[in-house]
């Protein structure tokens, strides 16, 4: 599973993703608390940093900027300090297009200011929170006004997400107007609710995605059972003609129902230590945005459930930061990968090893690499793995598959099959990577991965497979000399009785 999904977030492109909602000001004071005031019994915080960041909507486009997706804003700010310290922060972004804000006179910028304490300079601890707001629907002519500037430019989308905050945007008929519109288009909506009972204003979008309060309070069901999931998200398809629904659920994952397929499917996500809710549901709407509305060059586009899984993966690493700071494709890469360790082993797919050794390499690291048939493992071959690992920063080993070590060795070998061979080099602490090829010689293998070091014994000296290449490319070859005795052949005939010793 973690390979696809891999090969999916390696493959995505980045589409063009329309992002309409409620778009505010967050600012952090930063300080330390040691005191109580002599003044009123309340702690004393001594600033030591102030952060302003884009908020609501607009950390949903921090978080598709993070994950290279083209960004195009739709919202209000207010003509004020607030709404230029937003908008200057968004056009600060590489891919974020802000040609569909609006400056409303009329009505302030939404902030939220957040007063954060740290406890003996460590322990960050949100103190209070000061916010400025008008919650009014919006005037018709500003509803209007939005409408004519998306009527022309949706062709150039391609997926349209609503962040609904309840701050007045979505009070009137925007969102369904939008809604309707985008259908006409033929591109999908995306809505994140607000914590509201009526769901009306995005009657016909093609996905929702409430979390548990937010389902509970738009149905009066309560959410604590996969019966009670369904029965919420087929109330709501049936009154407001929704195709999908995402519920998610925080530490038990999300519910995906389909009201075309009535089923449902829960999605787990693996425990995180949670530091900050904060930015988790604008994170898991940016990443169903990215991969909605994205192609996928060279591999089957994504599920729903794979879709819907990744976004867990982002909204889980969100969490595991404080405030709302985008993740990147990287960080989902990274995390996919050390799933994988846990769930699976070292064994990998060739695909999926050079997914994997893209990104390490990305992140400076050198490849050290050494093929084998490994299939009585012995000291000799313990120290061959140590060696080859102190050339870089990590190592790969390569076993000939079951039918090439019967080429090269004949019919009464392998003694292991390729399966236990994998799994006894993956005990191994020297051994990050097994990769199983069926070819006579690793050539192939070593021209696609372009290993930094080729590592073998000195009995190979002067007939290294691929040594030539490697060193054509940037690479070295690494020669341990060896101690007689030691090999698997040996081996067999000691326990055979055959052998002269």
């Amino acid at each position: 599973m973690f390979e696809r999904l891999l090969n999916i977030v390696n493959a995505v492109d980045s589409p063009r993703v329309l992002v309409l909602g409620d778009f505010m000001l967050d600012s952090y004071i930063y300080g330390n608390t040691g005191r109580i005031s002599p003044e009123a019994p309340v702690m004393v915080l001594n600033v030591t940093d102030r952060q302003r960041r884009p908020g609501g909507a607009g950390s949903v486009a921090v978080d598709l900027n993070a994950l290279d997706s083209k960004v195009i804003c739709c919202g209000l700010v207010g003509q004020d300090p607030a709404g230029e310290q937003l908008l200057q922060a968004l056009n600060g972004l590489d891919h974020v297009d802000t040609s569909g804000m609006i400056v409303d006179s009329q009505r302030p910028t939404t902030t939220k200011q957040r007063v954060i304490g740290l406890a003996q300079h460590r322990h960050q601890q949100q103190l209070m929170r000061i916010d400025e707001e008008d919650t009014q629907t919006v005037t018709d002519a500003v509803g209007q006004q939005i409408l004519e500037s998306l009527k022309n430019r949706l062709p150039e989308y391609d997926v349209v997400c609503l962040q609904d905050y309840n701050k007045g945007l979505f009070c009137g008929s925007l969102g369904r107007e939008v809604i309707a519109l985008a259908g006409q288009a033929g591109k999908k909506v995306i809505v994140d609710p607000a914590a509201i009972n009526d769901y009306s204003r995005y009657e016909g979008a093609w996905l929702v995605k409430p979390n548990r309060r937010e389902m509970i309070l738009a149905t009066g069901i309560e959410a604590d059972s996969k019966n009670s999931w369904q029965k919420g998200c087929e109330q709501l398809c049936d009154l407001f003609r929704f195709e999908n629904i995402v519920l998610t659920l925080d530490k038990q994952g999300a519910y995906l129902y389909s009201n075309r397929d009535k089923s449902g499917d829960h999605i787990p996500t693996r425990p995180r230590d949670v530091y900050d809710v904060t930015g988790a549901g604008d994170m898991m709407l940016a990443t169903l945005g990215l991969l909605v509305g994205g192609t996928c060059e060279g591999v089957d586009p994504p599920t729903l459930s794979e879709t819907v899984c990744l976004a867990n993966i982002a909204g889980g690493l969100e969490v595991e930061q404080y405030g709302s700071i985008g993740i990147s494709r990287e960080e989902i890469t990274a995390d996919l990968i050390l799933q994988g360790k846990i769930q699976t082993g070292k064994l990998r797919s060739r695909e999926a090893l050079l997914n994997e050794l893209q990104w390490h390499r990305r992140h400076d690291r050198k490849v050290a690499f050494t093929n084998g048939c490994f299939d009585i493992l012995h000291s000799g071959h313990i120290e061959l793995l140590k060696y080859a690992r102190q050339q870089a920063n990590l190592l790969v080993v390569a076993i000939n598959s079951d039918t090439s070590v019967k080429a090269n060795k004949g019919p009464n070998r392998p003694v292991n099959n390729q399966v236990d061979r994998a799994i006894l080099l993956g005990a191994l602490e020297a051994v990050d990577y097994v990769v199983v090829f069926d070819e006579e010689t690793p050539i192939d293998l070593i021209k696609a991965i372009g290993p930094d070091v080729l590592v073998k014994g000195t009995d190979w000296v002067g007939n290294v497979v691929g040594q030539e290449w490697v060193e054509a490319h940037g690479g070295r070859v690494a020669l341990m000399k060896l101690k007689e005795g030691r090999s698997t052949t040996r081996t067999i005939e000691k326990i055979l009785g055959t052998s002269d010793e």
